[in-house]
């Protein structure tokens, strides 16, 4: 068999342009240390490796949400314990306002020093997060959420929406805690219905609680409890509803609650005949108007050391209480929030390191396999260039 020069040359140039190419290749995976650089190197690793890396950037995203979420989460419950501590230092001026040998100036000077303390809780309330958006406004970010208006209530401009943010496939977490829920509406400490007590109370009692045991039997609106003599040496109780209806109910008991309507009131204390009381319909408090209503009654004179002003003042502290245990709830939420997005985050950096691994696997070099490989194809070209050489360079000459 002939075997021309041409051929001879094709070939060994063939055989040479393989060994660079397959050096080239082996350098680049040195380069880039990964062994699978496109689909043709190997296309069903590739498969998998795309498959890796859009669940990692899934993974990502959702860890990139929870941290977003747990720094609002943090601040919100850091600011709402720093509300328990004001509420907690003006319900103990409250209780240190109740003291018979107060005079009038000492309790103006407690007035002033919880007028502070409400606008500091105020503050508070309308703090913003780093991005200037407010923290317990609901959806209403970009609005000042609490504000006096001209009648000294404060009312709440946000509203009750919570940002959910997507914390797992198919999971949301609240990041955020609505103003209302943490400040505006505790539950009424003593029921279904505030108490207004009169100024010309003598007897000392308070309504301990004001409760609707069957809800089709009150007559919406107020009612009027007036404690009369009934000759006997005892006291009747005459109700009137909103319509002007009077029921009577004989020998007052103060032991024993008082049902009238569907309506089961219990007193402590001991009434006199001629007082009396008036009963609102009221579910909810907020802790602003309970505390600036006890500013009020500190800075009305001698007034809380009358009868009516120590029932209101009890009423009061109670409020404060209920606002207190609310402010205690939402922090709660915001902590088991937290806590709960702690653990989605340990979840998910454990399957990031999974999927970092198996990635690994497909994609990464063996930096010892490759060099060994690299050197193999170098000897592979130095031995085929040099034969290329020699051969290419051979003449019949040569032999003459």
């Amino acid at each position: 068999m002939r075997i021309s020069t041409a051929q001879m040359f094709n070939q060994t140039t063939t055989n040479v342009m393989k060994s660079q190419s397959a050096t080239s290749k082996i350098m680049e995976q040195l380069a880039t240390g990964k062994k699978v650089s496109t689909a043709g190197d190997d296309p069903v690793a590739a498969i998998g490796i795309d498959n890796l890396k859009q669940q990692g950037a899934v993974v990502d995203q959702f860890i990139k949400n929870i941290d977003y979420a747990s720094n609002r989460l943090a601040v919100s419950e850091s600011k709402i314990g720093n509300a328990e501590n004001v509420v907690e230092s003006m319900r103990e001026q409250m209780l240190r306002s109740v003291n018979g040998t107060l005079s009038d100036a000492d309790r103006q000077t407690i007035a002033d020093e919880m007028r502070s303390s409400l606008e500091e809780l105020m503050s508070i309330a309308n703090s913003k997060d780093e991005s200037g958006n407010s923290l317990f406004a609901g959806f209403k970010t970009n609005s000042e959420p609490f504000a006096f208006d001209n009648n000294g209530k404060v009312v709440y401009s946000g509203d009750s929406g919570i940002r959910d943010s997507v914390v797992a496939s198919g999971v949301t977490v609240g990041s955020n805690i609505p103003g209302d829920s943490v400040f505006m509406n505790a539950a009424n400490a003593i029921g279904d219905y505030s108490v207004n007590y009169s100024s010309t109370q003598q007897g000392s009692f308070s309504v301990e609680s004001a409760k609707i045991t069957d809800p089709t039997l009150p007559v919406a609106g107020n009612y009027t409890f007036d404690f009369v003599d009934n000759g006997a040496g005892g006291l009747d109780v005459n109700v009137t509803d909103s319509a002007g209806t009077v029921t009577t109910i004989p020998n007052f008991d103060a032991t024993q609650p008082l049902t009238v309507d569907g309506i089961e009131l219990q007193l402590k204390g001991t009434p006199q005949a001629g007082d009396t009381f008036g009963l609102a319909p009221e579910q909810n408090s907020n802790i602003f108007d309970t505390l600036n209503s006890a500013i009020a009654l500190l800075e009305d004179g001698s007034k809380l050391n009358s009868p009516q002003g120590q029932a209101e003042m009890a009423q009061l502290l109670n409020n404060v209480s209920s606002g207190q245990e609310q402010m205690a709830t939402s922090r709660s939420v915001a902590g088991n929030s937290l806590k709960s997005l702690e653990n989605y985050t340990n979840t998910h950096k454990e399957e990031q390191l999974v999927n970092q691994s198996a990635l690994s696997l497909l994609e990464d070099l063996d930096y010892a396999e490759a060099i060994t490989e690299f050197e193999k194809q170098q000897m592979s070209l130095n031995a085929v260039s040099s034969v290329f050489s020699k051969v290419g360079s051979m003449s019949l000459f040569d032999y003459l």
